[in-house]
């Protein structure tokens, strides 16, 4: 993970009221994401995705990294986008991060599907917590959450999902990125 943890010591900080956020091309597509990091990425995730029916991410950010690791793997992925489409059995989910609160909507997703989720970055873990908690009350059967960067609350998250989470890279970060 040598490119990713470079990157991030390496990446601005920018606060928003009392919250440290780092812009970083793999959680915000600034300044540009390297083909490279991108590869790094996926190449240490792709042998840890268990057999399933469908990637799964959020949008806007964990698309690049679900289409790399649908690429690798063969398996189809599907966005829980930030627009309402009315399609039969859409899902509204409100979601409420450390810096925007927001509604998400999940389509094409059913019953007894067999899923994993991949993101580029856990901080608050209001985005998880509010999509993996829908998923469960849909009957979407959740076989992984996986993750590239911990901002360091991914305990807490799973505690309250009930379900591990892997990540790649834990970070601190105060007026610097820290690796740890």
């Amino acid at each position: 993970m040598k490119l990713l943890e470079e990157s991030l010591r390496k990446a601005p900080i920018v606060k928003k009221g009392d919250y440290n956020y780092v812009i970083h091309p793999l959680t915000d597509g600034i300044p540009f994401i390297q083909p490279a990091l991108l590869n790094e990425v996926t190449e240490e995730m792709v042998h840890l995705i268990p057999s399933c029916g469908r990637i799964v991410t959020m949008e806007a950010m964990g698309i690049p990294l679900a289409t790399s690791l649908s690429l690798a793997t063969g398996i189809p992925f599907t966005i829980i986008r930030k627009r309402k489409y009315g399609l039969p059995r859409e899902r509204e989910v409100s979601q409420k991060t450390g810096y925007s609160e927001t509604k998400l909507y999940i389509n094409g997703i059913g019953e007894g599907d067999e899923i994993v989720i991949v993101d580029d970055v856990l901080s608050t873990g209001g985005t998880l917590v509010a999509v993996v908690d829908a998923l469960k009350e849909m009957g979407v059967v959740i076989k992984g959450i996986f993750i590239a960067v911990n901002k360091g609350n991914r305990e807490e998250v799973e505690r309250r999902i009930g379900m591990r989470i892997t990540t790649l890279v834990d970070i601190s970060v105060d007026d610097e990125v820290n690796i740890l």
